[in-house]
């Protein structure tokens, strides 16, 4: 960890509704925490190296809170089915594929190279049930130098033969190994328990991984509410829960507050939702997977107006691509097809509101993360949009949204720094 200076064009938000542009300015890094931007150097930070980024965009580091690892080899494939087919045609085959060792040796390097040349820097993954494979996974997403979650997926019910563990206890067994395994190995990369959802996890198995979340004080990972054939599959097999989330409530999974990211929530009724929002669970909005799939479009709007924990999240392979300004664009588009042909009382998103969710919405599951404020940790991502050319000025706010709109962390990203060191440069 080195402290030094990016001088920049820099954008980060303050809150949902605020953000903030400074034009030719510094945001200053020591021990691994911002402490501020600033028009000039100031004195006492008069010795730093500068890192001269000028003209450049310098902006929070990206957060995607739901993405599967072993999917990326097939994102962009299947798209014209529903969820539960797509599942069984497409997820759970190759998923199985990871048993084998050398295959998820291949498949990971990619994914992991992808990763460290994107703009996110905060991740919740899951991988398979695989534990080895996971293990692999995890080693390879700490020598990228992002920050990770990676969870072991636990499934010992209506699932292929090759992807089922053989009983309930076995899979809290090899989830709990895991978690004893990986908890100090890493400095960026942690364990998250993750029953890959309650279709596919016994009653049993989600009572033994609530014991583990308590025992371990161990975040959790999982999927809610994300298709109306699913919400109804659940409500068979949970009879006694008054919704969907009270079924994971039930068996512990919406523990401690701010540990639990739920990815979807398209169909949540107010119940679920009054539940979610005292249990302070963190939704992981997916916009491009929620399209793709079919499931529908979540209403956003009525989340960030109730002011609950909510960031963006990419889903691959139900999404297809990893990239979070992808995300943000998709649910800037969904949030205006929802209000035109759905509720018109619930308004679209802005980009600010979009550029909140991906960064400092979704950083904070990490703690303070995602914003150049004062004590956060520094976590920035460098775009050269002079790459994206234009005949006439523009205001750095119309800079940051045409960045976002025209793929500009594909195109122009030329530096990620995460927790004050720089993990990738595309001049190295």
């Amino acid at each position: 960890m080195s402290d030094f200076i990016i001088k920049g064009d820099i954008c980060y938000t303050a809150d949902k509704n605020t953000l903030i542009t400074r034009p030719d300015s510094y945001v200053v890094c020591k021990d691994g925490l911002s402490v501020g931007v600033y028009d000039t150097i100031p004195e006492r930070y008069a010795t730093l190296p500068v890192h001269d980024r000028g003209g450049m965009l310098v902006m929070p580091g990206m957060a995607d809170l739901h993405i599967h690892a072993p999917q990326y080899a097939y994102r962009g494939l299947g798209m014209d089915m529903e969820l539960l087919d797509w599942l069984n045609a497409y997820a759970f085959p190759e998923e199985a594929k990871y048993a084998d060792m050398s295959y998820a040796d291949r498949a990971y390097t990619i994914f992991a190279e992808a990763v460290k040349k994107s703009a996110t820097t905060r991740l919740a993954v899951f991988g398979t049930l695989h534990r080895e494979a996971t293990v692999l996974l995890m080693d390879k997403l700490e020598a990228t130098g992002v920050v990770s979650y990676v969870g072991k997926v636990n499934m010992d019910r209506n699932s292929p033969d090759d992807l089922r563990e053989e009983s309930a206890a076995a899979s809290a067994e090899d989830t709990e190994r895991f978690i004893l395994e990986t908890r100090d190995k890493y400095k960026n990369t942690y364990p998250i328990i993750t029953p890959r959802f309650i279709p596919s996890c016994s009653d049993e198995l989600m009572k033994s991984l609530g014991e583990l979340s308590k025992k371990y004080d161990a975040r959790v990972q999982s999927h809610l509410s994300e298709n109306p054939s699913e919400v109804e599959w659940v409500r068979e097999l949970c009879p006694l829960a008054e919704n969907y989330g009270a079924a994971y409530d039930g068996f512990g999974m919406f523990g401690s507050q701010g540990k639990t990211i739920m990815a979807h929530c398209v169909y949540s009724d107010d119940r679920e939702i009054a539940l979610m929002k005292n249990r302070g669970v963190y939704i992981a909005h997916c916009p491009a997977s929620n399209m793709n799939v079919a499931s529908g479009v979540a209403p956003v709007r009525k989340y960030l107006d109730m002011d609950m924990r909510i960031g963006l999240g990419s889903d691959v392979a139900g999404g297809h691509s990893e990239s979070v300004f992808t995300a943000m664009v998709d649910a800037l588009q969904s949030s205006r097809l929802y209000w035109r042909l759905v509720d018109s009382s619930l308004k679209p998103l802005s980009v600010t509101e979009v550029f909140y969710m991906a960064t400092k919405g979704g950083g904070s599951f990490f703690g303070k993360v995602g914003s150049f404020e004062e004590g956060y940790e520094f976590d920035a991502v460098v775009i050269d949009d002079s790459l994206l050319p234009h005949p006439q000025p523009l205001s750095l706010s119309e800079r940051l949204e045409r960045a976002i709109y025209l793929g500009g962390d594909i195109k122009a990203l030329r530096a990620k720094y995460c927790r004050g060191r720089e993990v990738f440069s595309s001049e190295s």
